[in-house]
């Protein structure tokens, strides 16, 4: 990932949770803030609600995959918190991403808005 760096300090999941704005969907819930940097920092969470370690693991590397196509498009300065749900187990990569574009779209945080003009199928 280009511009982007792994949020790492409880202390800094604990902010997002708490001041961050939240955009929830069936697979996948986000919080998100403004930071004042002019990078991306980005912090995965995967419950042991999900499953075994291995399912886990399966998840963050489709959370991350879906993340990594979208990150040429988002916009610079923000951090992030990708919650994985339940039914993410069980999703493509594919369908995390039109989630994850969805949901940042509704946001404001992309440069062009691929969702909108249905071009997400090519991408």
């Amino acid at each position: 990932m280009l511009n982007t760096i792994s949020l790492k300090l409880n202390k800094d999941f604990r902010r997002l949770y708490g001041r961050g704005q939240s955009l929830v969907s069936s697979v996948i819930v986000v919080y998100v803030m403004r930071n004042k940097l002019h990078i991306n920092r980005l912090g995965i969470t995967v419950s042991k609600k999900n499953g075994c370690a291995v399912v886990r693991n399966r998840v963050r590397r489709i959370i991350k995959e879906a993340y990594r196509l979208l990150e040429p498009n988002l916009k610079k300065g923000y951090d992030l918190v990708l919650v994985a749900r339940g039914k993410t187990a069980f999703v493509k990569s594919t369908d995390v991403k039109k989630e994850l574009n969805k949901l940042l779209s509704q946001k404001g945080m992309l440069l062009w808005n691929i969702y909108l003009y249905g071009w997400l199928n090519y991408i």
